[in-house]
């Protein structure tokens, strides 16, 4: 049974590195849910990041401007204490950017793809946004993310998850 088990880290330790640093769970091997990160799971397969937390007015207009790069396993997570109308923009902000809108269950209702740096454009999320996860652009198509995927955080557990922690 050891060498089942180092197998299948190593495994994922190669799936981790061919999708740039994000942690790829597999079926037996269940993460801890923790708010410090974000699991998706879809069709396409699954997903772990490493969040900062913007759940202030103030983080939350701060976002992630000024930053000229992100690992590719890391994102900020925009928590808001209720279900809400969601937009945004990309004053200040450096990087291309993925936003995943997800409602309060943590089912991923809209991607928009690739904002553009320093945009400041609106970008509509839709309504009964709960949560907001920005990652680097163009990982959510390499990844294969789609909407419907499922997400895992403790910020969705007062609402009836899909995918509780």
């Amino acid at each position: 049974m050891g060498n089942s088990s180092a197998f299948h880290r190593s495994r994922r330790q190669l799936i981790a590195i061919l999708l740039g640093g994000c942690v790829v769970a597999t079926a037996g091997h269940a993460e801890e849910c923790s708010p410090d990160t974000v699991d998706l799971k879809g069709d396409w397969g699954s997903a772990r990041f490493s969040v900062e937390i913007a759940d202030t007015a103030a983080l939350q207009a701060q976002g992630l401007m000024h930053r000229t790069q992100m690992p590719t396993s890391v994102g900020m997570y925009f928590v808001y204490a209720q279900p809400r109308q969601a937009s945004f923009w990309m004053r200040n902000t450096l990087i291309p950017l993925d936003m995943l809108f997800i409602d309060a269950t943590g089912v991923v209702r809209h991607i928009h793809h690739n904002a553009v740096p320093l945009d400041e454009t609106p970008i509509e999320g839709g309504d009964d946004v709960l949560t907001v996860l920005e990652i680097n652009g163009g990982l959510a198509d390499r990844m294969g993310i789609t909407v419907g995927s499922f997400v895992r955080h403790p910020a969705h557990s007062g609402w009836s998850p899909v995918w509780p922690c």
